[in-house]
């Protein structure tokens, strides 16, 4: 967790905090104080020729039927649009009293008390579903309420709590239903706005996907705010508004959650296809609905057909094809897919149970379930967010890294390159007079026969030596090989192993080959000898009594792996690190050349070298080469 961006964790927090609030305004609501809740109520169906006068409930040939069960409404016999409730109050004892109706389904309500019209409310849309708070007085206790509603969905009734108390208490019952989908609606849709900012300043590959993302979350939080009851409720003068723009958000999320998965998820061929035709289909219901809109509104039964019937139908079998595509590729171990396929199972099982509820009940059922459905679906966005966000952030200090590392290398070539160029200049310009000094010594040597031979003698001891150095400053400076060809790596080391094994025996030491015949490389055999001379030399340098110099190899992924074991001295971390340094040597009279010029041959073979040391243990030094062929 502790690599979960910051604002990965605040907006869990917001949602932790939503559902708390949810927790606290539901123990409110339920917290009896003086609220008391009427358990009963009578209903009758409304005439096709009654137009909601108070003298229609005089009529006593009309039926009235006795409710108890608040949880579902009565299905209307035929295709009557009227009905008429009548509610007796309980006694009144609050100062200020009041009724609350939780949820009274119609488009044009009004009651009645005393024999006259104290309240009306008339929709001109198509949201039907009323939550209604009507202040009294003490003295109208027991007094009987008449509710004349009417409705084009043919959806009448009461459903949910019917409360009598103070007013202001139930006031904050009513404020505390809905505020809950107004915060979380904002707050997908604030999160939605911060995404889609942030996809402006990501690569063109990631930018699709967070465009997605952010259509989802934005139509989510829109469908949520105008669904919610709140508006309708507080200010239902923009009720038409909020019906569009739900409609709007519906057409926008479900191509949008195609897509997202489409990006996603390798899943089966049929989501893109079947994105394609959501797209085409929304497309084609919002036409029908700005064509609806200029109408009239004449058209709200086709609207509604394609809108709701058809495109329910679709959201169901596009949650049915996702679900189906996420755990297939769960089951393949992917595990953005695991997390993606839990929080949508959620959220699609949901849905899909409360549509199929409302197809079944003929439109007779309020969904609200799905809304918490989309809490396991954001979540499961928000967990695969952060750990794509993660995963980038592991991917910059890697990158990092890498940055710094190639730095010092190219730090370390520029040295080299300085040191290589002047390097061949100077053993271009003091070789041939080396050489020419060297030729007159040995005519004088050849003429002198008195104590000066022995000096001529050392003399061109020293210019050979100095033409060894210079030799070796040649190769560092320009290591390109002019013949290569197949190297058998045994072959080379027996040859290595007859020059150097005196030198070896001298010290007391001995060397041990264990090379497989097979292993070859590509290479000039001199400079190859060259390079691991040198480093058989420092170990024989390095040994004491009954020293062992072991020498294997192998082949490892496409590489010849040659170690070089002796049990010397050995070298502390720091002369270690500074190994192959130009310059760099801990002989008394060594000059580094002998390791600056092994390091820049096997560099120039394509291999690599590498050492470990301890301090009174020994050296092993690895070297890597391609495999030939």
């Amino acid at each position: 967790m502790r690599h979960v961006p910051k604002a990965v964790a605040a907006l869990l927090a917001v949602i932790v905090i939503l559902l708390s609030l949810d927790h606290i305004g539901y123990a409110a609501k339920m917290t009896p104080e003086r609220e008391y809740k009427i358990p009963s109520w009578d209903m009758r169906w409304g005439a096709e020729d009654e137009d909601g006068s108070l003298d229609e409930v005089t009529d006593h040939s009309k039926v009235w039927m006795h409710i108890e069960d608040d949880t579902q409404l009565l299905k209307q016999p035929g295709n009557r649009g009227t009905a008429w409730i009548r509610i007796k109050l309980p006694s009144l004892n609050d100062e200020t009293p009041a009724v609350l109706f939780e949820n009274i389904y119609g488009r044009h309500i009004t009651l009645y008390k005393d024999g006259t019209n104290f309240y009306e409310s008339y929709r001109g849309y198509n949201y039907e579903n009323n939550r209604i708070l009507i202040p009294l007085k003490p003295e109208d206790s027991g007094k009987t309420l008449y509710i004349w509603t009417e409705s084009s969905k043919n959806r009448l009734g009461i459903i949910g709590n019917v409360m009598t108390g103070d007013y202001r208490d139930l006031l904050g019952n009513l404020v505390r239903m809905d505020v809950l989908d107004i915060v979380l609606g904002s707050t997908f849709i604030f999160i939605a706005l911060v995404l889609l900012i942030c996809s402006f300043f990501l690569f063109r590959p990631s930018m699709a996907m967070w465009l997605s993302l952010s259509a989802i979350v934005l139509s989510i939080g829109l469908m949520i705010v105008t669904y919610s009851p709140f508006l309708y409720t507080f200010y239902r003068g923009y009720g038409k508004l909020y019906l569009q723009l739900f409609d709007v958000a519906l057409f926008i999320l479900l191509p949008s959650l195609a897509f997202f998965f489409e990006q996603n998820i390798n899943s089966i061929l049929l989501i893109r296809k079947f994105r394609k035709l959501l797209t085409a289909y929304s497309l084609f219901c919002f036409i029908i609905m700005i064509v609806n809109l200029g109408a009239q509104e004449r058209l709200n039964d086709v609207y509604y057909f394609f809108s709701v019937i058809v495109l329910g139908i679709l959201l169901v079998a596009l949650m049915v094809l996702l679900v189906f595509a996420s755990i297939r590729m769960a089951l393949k171990g992917d595990h953005e897919a695991i997390i993606l396929s839990t929080g949508f199972a959620f959220f699609a099982v949901i849905t899909i149970a409360e549509l199929s509820w409302f197809f079944i009940r003929d439109g007779h059922y309020n969904m609200f379930l799905w809304k918490w459905g989309v809490f396991g679906f954001v979540l499961a966005l928000i967990a695969i967010l952060g750990r794509r966000l993660a995963e980038k952030h592991k991917q910059v200090v890697r990158y990092s890294r890498e940055l710094e590392m190639f730095n010092n290398e190219l730090q370390r070539s520029e040295k080299m390159e300085i040191i290589s160029d002047l390097a061949a200049s100077v053993a271009h310009e003091v070789r041939n007079p080396l050489q020419v000094t060297r030729g007159f010594l040995q005519l004088m040597s050849k003429q002198e026969d008195g104590k000066n031979k022995d000096y001529l003698h050392i003399a061109l001891e020293e210019l050979d030596r100095a033409s060894a150095i210079i030799t070796d400053f040649l190769t560092f400076a320009k290591p390109e090989f002019d013949h290569t060809k197949t190297l058998t790596i045994l072959d080379e080391f027996k040859h290595i192993e007859g020059i150097i094994s005196p030198m070896a025996n001298l010290q007391g030491g001995k060397i041990s080959l264990d090379i497989p015949q097979e292993i070859k490389v590509r290479g000039n055999s001199s400079k190859f000898k060259q390079a691991f001379i040198n480093i058989i030399k420092n170990s024989i340098e390095a040994l004491r009594e009954q020293g062992h110099i072991h020498i294997w190899a192998y082949v490892d992924n496409g590489e010849a792996v040659i170690h070089i074991r002796d049990n010397g001295e050995g070298m502390d971390a720091q002369t270690l690190s500074r190994r192959g340094e130009p310059y760099f040597s801990n002989k008394t009279k060594g000059t580094g050349l002998g390791m600056m010029v092994t390091f820049r041959i096997i560099e120039t073979m394509n291999g690599k070298i590498s050492f470990t040391s301890a301090k009174g243990v020994g050296t092993e030094a690895t070297i890597r080469f391609p495999v030939a062929g």
